[in-house]
């Protein structure tokens, strides 16, 4: 039995349980610092995620986008010769992963100079306010509602 009190438990909050899922899941990702990264506001409603990937190359990294997770991840392969007398640079694997609002979508990514661009924008939708029509006089309780269009 779980005890915790959820953030959306109020009556009031309908259908967002999804919103619950994705701060489950926040808490579960580990900040670290490696890779360094910038976060940047480009224009009214874009922006630029990158990342510093020295030594990578691109066939290395991958980026992916499901359940509003932008996930970057890399692979570096070492240098099986190489003697070093000292590394600073890091040759590791990793996982970055954003957690993205509704609306916002990856519009591309860029790699260069070993720097990774990963450019989004936040879909603004107008304001969609409906008049609701009431029927009938006598309250019904309707078997199964339909599935909304967009559902579908």
């Amino acid at each position: 039995m779980d005890d915790r009190v959820s953030l959306f438990s109020s009556p009031l909050f309908l259908g967002f349980e999804h919103f619950e899922r994705l701060v489950d899941s926040l808490s579960k990702i580990q900040d670290d610092s490696y890779p360094p990264y910038n976060i940047e506001q480009i224009g009214e409603h874009g922006f630029r995620i990158t990342l510093a990937l020295a030594g990578f190359k691109r066939e290395n990294i991958n980026i992916s986008v499901a359940n509003n997770q932008l996930t970057i991840r890399g692979k570096q392969e070492s240098d099986r010769g190489a003697v070093y007398i000292y590394r600073g640079i890091a040759t590791r694997q990793f996982i970055k992963t954003f957690i993205l609002a509704d609306g916002v979508e990856v519009k591309g990514a860029d790699f260069d100079n070993g720097l990774l661009h990963v450019n989004l924008v936040r879909i603004i939708n107008p304001s969609n306010v409906r008049v609701i029509e009431i029927s009938g006089t006598s309250p019904t309780i309707p078997r199964q509602i339909e599935k909304s269009p967009e559902s579908k």
